[in-house]
Order: C-alpha cells, then sequence, then structure tokens
C-alpha cells in the first residue's frame, strides 16, 4: 500500500520549495498542510495521513500538532520528543549534559536576583538568553554587573512567563565564527563556517557562510550531540573555544539549510528526502 505524506509549513521559504521540488522531482505524492489551518480532532476518524514532515516555523505550533498527530497514531519527522527538547535551550541542555556532549558553562534561575548571582558566579562576560527562540533574538551578552541588571530588569518586566525563566552560559571567546554542521540519522552530511564581526554569527543577523571540514571531530561531537537528543534531521552549532575545545551550543529540529547547498557543494534537501523516505517505508 502506498504510504501517505503530507508535508506541514507555516509558509513556503526557500527551503520548503527546495524540498518540495525534491519531492516532485522523484514522482512522491504528498500533501501540503498549512498549520495555520489545521484542525486536529482528538477523538475523531483515523488521520488520513501515514507520515508528516514537519517543517513548522512556529516552534508552539510544530510541538503541539505533531504531538497530537502522534497520538492519532501517525509518524512524524521529526518527532514531537525532539522538538520538545530542541526547542528549549534548557531541555537541549540536560540532554547534552546527559549524553556527555562537551557544552558551555550553563545555569538557570527564577528571578533577577538570583540569576544576576547566578551570572557572577559565572563570570564575565556572560550571554542571556530566552529558553525558547530562535535567530538570536532577545540573546544578550553582558559584560559588567550594570550591564546585567538592566538587562535583567528589562526581561522582568516583559510579559511571557517564558521571560522570567533566566537561561544564563558563559561567553564563549570564539574566532569570530561557529560552526553549524547537519546531521541526517546517522550521518554528518556537512557543515559550514558563520563568520560575522557581530559576536552573534547566525547567517539570519548576517554571518558569512563557508565550507567547514565536516569529517573528524565537527562531524563526530555533531552526530553524538544529535544523538542526544533523539537523532532525526538536525543542525547542530558549535563553537570554538580559545583552548581549542569544540562545544556544542544548541541543537535545531527545523533547520534553514539555503546558504549552505552551494557553501559545501552537499544537496541537502536530497538528503533530507532521502531519510523521510526510508521513514517512511519508502512512501
Amino acid at each position: 500500500m502506498t504510504m501517505r505524506l503530507a508535508v506541514l509549513c507555516s509558509r513556503i521559504r526557500v527551503e520548503e520549495k527546495l524540498l518540495l521540488g525534491e519531492l516532485d522531482r522523484r514522482g512522491v505524492a504528498y500533501d501540503r498542510l498549512d498549520d495555520s489551518d489545521l484542525v486536529v480532532r482528538l477523538d475523531g476518524p483515523a488521520w488520513p495521513y501515514d507520515l508528516i514532515f514537519e517543517r513548522s516555523i512556529s516552534y508552539g505550533r510544530a510541538l503541539y500538532a505533531i504531538q497530537a498527530l502522534e497520538s492519532r497514531g501517525v509518524r512524524c519527522v521529526n518527532p514531537a520528543a525532539v522538538i520538545a527538547t530542541c526547542g528549549d535551550k534548557l531541555r537541549t541542555s540536560l540532554a547534552l549534559e546527559r549524553a556527555g556532549v562537551p557544552t558551555p558553562p550553563t545555569a538557570l534561575a527564577f528571578t533577577a536576583e538570583a540569576a544576576l548571582a547566578a551570572i557572577e558566579r559565572l563570570g564575565y562576560p556572560a550571554v542571556i538568553k530566552p529558553v525558547v527562540g530562535s535567530w538570536g533574538r532577545m540573546v544578550a551578552r553582558v559584560n559588567d554587573r550594570d550591564a546585567a541588571e538592566a538587562v535583567l530588569e528589562d526581561r522582568a518586566t516583559l510579559g511571557s512567563w517564558q521571560q522570567q525563566i533566566f537561561y544564563l552560559q558563559e561567553y564563549v571567546a570564539k574566532p569570530g565564527r561557529d560552526i553549524r554542521a547537519f546531521v541526517v540519522g546517522d550521518a554528518p552530511i556537512c557543515a559550514i563556517y558563520r563568520t560575522s564581526e557581530h559576536w552573534i554569527t547566525n547567517t539570519a543577523r548576517g554571518g558569512r557562510a563557508t565550507n567547514c571540514p565536516v569529517a573528524g571531530a565537527v562531524g563526530d561531537l555533531a552526530l553524538r550531540a544529535a544523538h542526544s537528543v533523539g537523532g532525526g534531521i538536525l543542525a547542530i552549532d558549535l563553537v570554538e573555544a580559545p583552548d581549542g575545545r569544540l562545544l556544542v551550543i544548541e541543537v535545531n529540529h527545523t533547520m534553514e539549510f539555503r546558504n549552505s547547498i552551494e557553501t559545501t557543494g552537499v544537496n541537502i534537501p536530497a538528503c533530507m528526502i532521502d531519510y523521510l523516505l526510508a521513514a517512511g517505508g519508502g512512501v
């Protein structure tokens, strides 16, 4: 019997165009589901799909939609457990620590006063991050007590309960770049350096992408990090510490890759679709 496939997304970015184009090229039948229109009856008839490829921009929509769909017996890539871990920086840190994957010293606090004390124990400079967020938004480096007090006071006045969870990390003086490595299943397929004069090097914030060799330490650590959160189709962000160690910063479950295909020479969407179809038994 033919596997019934759907792609769940928020809007069609370059990445989704490439992925849908790869499915079209292979003659794979699928439906595109817009998460803005999605309704999942928890007590209704069987869901009409066997496999869902999750590409939503929203962490919240992706997490709750995939949890609901899995409860209806639908297989999802990536699974809800992986999404829940990767979309929450604390859960990611706990998974990395459990697996012995090197990551910067990190602390958690629930009041501005406790957070300030934790930062001073970590040492300046330090980084304050939201537990949920992407593209480097609301990430602040604080170089001294005055800056820390100002940022923490600002966060404490924000309305979201998530802003009252203070995720604090030792600042790593990276060499003007970080590394994004792509892992599909059990294979680290490629990696890029993201270089910027700004300390935040995300390509969404203007970082320049160049090829990074994935064989060896980069790929090995990226694969360990991917396995620690449950595996699947993932992008691992790493930094090079001044002493030469590689540290994992975060793991991304619905990564962007448009700037990495030509840079690395790897057909990333084809690798992703290979994995998806294998997960669906060949669709």
